[in-house]
């Protein structure tokens, strides 16, 4: 690594302990902060990539840096798309080495945009990740080309892949538990976690059924985000389970009364999501059913506006 992409290195990670330690920040702000300085700082390694090759690829955030969703532990989830006559090796070289040297968890790939939808059309996890994909650096077109593609690939194929969803997620509540009842809750993995309310973004980017408008939802989501913040502050690290001897300091960084108060609302948040999986699977259900019943391609759904079809 150069002197140069050292100095920015360095600087990036000033930039980002500043971030993560400033309290004026609220959590959804801090998670926003975080995501753009590391787009910026992408952006800057990716300037250095030789012409010929900067042309022919993309930098693409998925997963929760896709979502804009960065906290202070968070793994950087990257796809670096290429449209194959460039050499996608001296791209990745000057993005991942520097991630690597400054410490930080990278979950990486290198694909064209043909070979991203082969791995998404057998990967359930991949394809989730890949619905959140977000442009970063390099040419726009290549990431458009795979989000239309996935996108498509999605809604082609959700009469298959949503059962598939459907029963990995029934598959982790009986292994984790449900959120409402646990006393040391995983706020991701546990049924009504964060995984949870990903599958219900999942099943409305399918267009088989709508974003949940139970109340409380979109709340009760933004809240346990806010939780799992103030746990990754908290401890310092990459930890989603709420032991129980860290409910006493992540309650007082939320500036909650008491433990048993962070408790209660993470159950509280934890039963809304729950309640809503439970209305929406019972929907894709009737919705797939009803399809099979008919035969034929599903109903025409053509969108007016951002989330209006």
């Amino acid at each position: 690594m150069t002197q140069a992409a050292a100095a920015r290195g360095d600087r990036f990670l000033a930039l980002r302990q500043a971030v993560v330690a400033d309290e004026r920040l609220s959590p959804a702000e801090r998670r926003r902060a975080l995501s753009d300085l590391v787009d910026g700082w992408l952006a800057r390694c990716f300037a250095a990539v030789p012409g010929p090759d900067a042309a022919g690829s993309a930098v693409v955030a998925v997963g929760g840096y896709g979502r804009r969703e960065l906290l202070p532990s968070s793994d950087l989830d990257i796809v670096v798309l290429h449209d194959g006559r460039c050499d996608p090796a001296a791209v990745a070289s000057r993005l991942f080495y520097p991630v690597w040297d400054a410490g930080l968890a990278l979950d990486h790939s290198v694909r064209t945009v043909d070979e991203a939808r082969s791995v998404a059309a057998e990967d359930l996890k991949a394809a989730l990740s890949l619905l959140d994909a977000r442009h970063v650096a390099g040419s726009p077109g290549l990431t458009e080309r795979l989000r239309a593609a996935v996108l498509a690939d999605w809604r082609r194929t959700s009469a298959d892949r949503l059962p598939e969803l459907a029963a990995a997620c029934r598959a982790r509540a009986e292994r984790v538990g449900e959120l409402a009842h646990l006393l040391e809750p995983d706020l991701v993995q546990a049924y009504g976690g964060l995984r949870d309310s990903l599958a219900l973004r999942a099943v409305a980017a399918a267009w088989v059924t709508d974003h949940p408008r139970i109340g409380g939802v979109d709340e009760a989501r933004e809240w346990l985000l806010t939780v799992r913040d103030a746990l990754h502050r908290t401890t310092g690290r990459r930890y989603d389970r709420l032991v129980f001897q860290d409910h006493g300091a992540v309650a007082a960084r939320l500036g909650l009364l008491d433990a048993g108060t962070l408790r209660r609302r993470v159950a509280d948040a934890g039963r809304a999501l729950a309640y809503a999986a439970v209305v929406t699977w019972r929907q894709v259900d009737r919705t797939l059913r009803a399809r099979q019943r008919a035969g034929g391609p599903p109903p025409a759904r053509r969108p007016l506006a951002d989330g209006v079809l």
